[in-house]
């Protein structure tokens, strides 16, 4: 039996990344719940083949390409979510982007880029979705982080981890600013999700996977389905008085302190 509460027929949703990993299974989830979309990526195949998983769902939904780095094309990608159905309940906010690099040798470029990926294109998204959503009275509006927005990551992730921290700080200001409005703002804060470039990251790397899973206490890494019931909820009437949290999506991460061991693996 599929609960009221988590019923989204009739409603909207924006999701960008949508063609790989977390922001299709977002996406999916969001149609399997009854949502119509507008999804976005800049890799086109892969936006075709969500959009057509969507409509074997029996829902309406409109791939459209767009740069979400780009502050112009997001908000052209409103004016195009205007026109196709004339209104907009839901925003996932999930593309970021990391380049690594020690903060003593980064250049300004470096830092300015990676902050813009991560946090300046998921604000302007907000306001142009948060400028809707306030006209109408309603509307949920979820955005990705990082579990390095919340405990520093080192590695060379500064500028990715400082990015991040500015999701979740915006995520409680907008929340704060909203909340009478009936507009809610809520973040998610993943720990390793594995996709394609990642698992070869980790094979390539000795002992990294290994350093990873030692700091889940699940005991495995995240798969991208692990969204699914997540932005399902947030998205929902199921959480209609939750605005401005941070969830953890993380296996246990960071309810596990530095000291701290795995069950009873360890003594």
């Amino acid at each position: 039996m599929f609960h009221p509460l988590f019923e989204l027929s009739g409603r909207v949703a924006l999701v960008s990344g949508a063609a790989q990993n977390m922001g299709r299974a977002a996406a999916i989830a969001l149609a399997e719940a009854g949502a119509d979309l507008l999804i976005t990526d800049i890799n086109e195949s892969g936006l075709l083949d969500t959009a057509d998983v969507i409509r074997q769902l029996g829902r309406k939904v409109v791939p459209a390409v767009y740069d979400v780095w780009n502050e112009a094309q997001i908000r052209a990608m409103y004016q195009q979510v205007d026109r196709e159905f004339g209104q907009i309940d839901i925003v996932a906010n999930i593309p970021g982007a990391n380049i690594l690099g020690h903060p003593e040798e980064i250049t300004l470029e470096h830092f300015t880029k990676v902050i813009n990926a991560t946090l300046v294109s998921k604000f302007v998204s907000c306001q142009e979705a948060g400028r809707r959503m306030l006209a109408s009275g309603k509307g949920s509006i979820i955005n990705m982080s990082s579990i390095g927005g919340v405990r520093a990551l080192g590695r060379g992730n500064f500028a990715y981890s400082v990015g991040q921290a500015g999701v979740i700080q915006m995520t409680r200001e907008l929340s704060t600013e909203w909340a009478d409005r009936g507009v809610r703002v809520n973040a998610i804060a993943p720990a390793q999700i594995t996709n394609p470039g990642f698992d070869v990251r980790m094979d390539n790397t000795p002992g990294l996977r290994e350093r990873f899973l030692r700091g889940i206490p699940a005991g495995r890494l995240g798969v991208p389905d692990d969204i699914k019931g997540l932005v399902i909820f947030l998205a929902s009437d199921a959480s209609s008085f939750i605005t401005g949290s941070v969830f953890g999506m993380d296996g246990g991460n960071l309810a596990m302190g530095a000291n701290g061991t795995i069950g009873r693996r360890e003594a």
